[in-house]
C-alpha cells in the first residue's frame, strides 16, 4: 500500500481555472446545439436548466455531471462519446502520461486482492466466452489440477 501513497496524481487545478476537458466538452456541446439551430434557452428548457447554466457548461466554467451529460446527449441526439471526440492529444493523452507511466511501472500496488487483478478478470471473462459447457468444464478441471500441482499451491 505504500506505493499507492507515492503515486503522483494529475496536476492540481488553480481556483477559478477551467479544466481543459470541461472546456472541450463544452465546446462540443455548443457545436452540436448550434448545428441543430437550438438556442441556449431552448436547450436549457428541455433539460431543466437556465440558459445561463448552459452558457457556463459551454465555456467549461461548470463541469457537466454524468446524468446531465446523458440528458444532453439524448436531447442533442448524439452519443456521450461525441463530447470527447476530437480532443487534442495534449488534453487526452499527455495529461495522463506520468500517471500511466507510474501505474504501468507498479501495477501490483493496486492489485491487492487476487479477485480484482486484471489477469483474474480477463481469465474469468474469457472462461465465460467458451460456449460449449463440456469444454468449459474441462477448462475448469484443468485449472484446478494445475493449481494443485503448482509449487505455491
Amino acid at each position: 500500500m505504500d506505493n499507492i501513497a507515492k503515486l503522483q496524481g494529475l496536476p492540481k487545478k488553480k481556483p477559478g481555472e477551467a479544466n481543459p476537458i470541461d472546456i472541450h466538452v463544452g465546446s462540443r456541446l455548443r457545436q452540436r446545439r448550434t448545428l441543430l439551430g437550438m438556442s441556449q434557452g431552448k436547450l436549457g428548457d428541455t433539460v431543466g436548466l437556465t440558459f445561463q447554466q448552459i452558457q457556463k457548461y459551454e465555456r467549461g466554467a461548470n463541469r457537466i455531471g454524468a446524468s446531465r451529460l446523458y440528458d444532453l446527449s439524448r436531447v442533442l441526439d448524439v452519443s456521450i462519446a461525441y463530447f470527447f471526440e476530437d480532443m487534442p492529444l495534449d488534453i487526452s493523452e499527455n495529461r495522463y502520461k506520468s500517471v500511466n507511466e507510474q501505474l504501468s511501472s507498479d501495477v501490483s500496488a493496486f492489485e491487492v486482492d487476487d479477485l480484482t487483478r486484471r489477469e483474474t478478470l480477463e481469465l474469468v471473462r474469457n472462461y465465460y466466452k467458451v460456449t460449449n459447457p463440456v469444454v468449459r468444464r474441462r477448462l475448469f478441471e484443468l485449472a484446478k489440477v494445475l493449481a494443485d500441482e503448482s509449487p505455491e499451491g
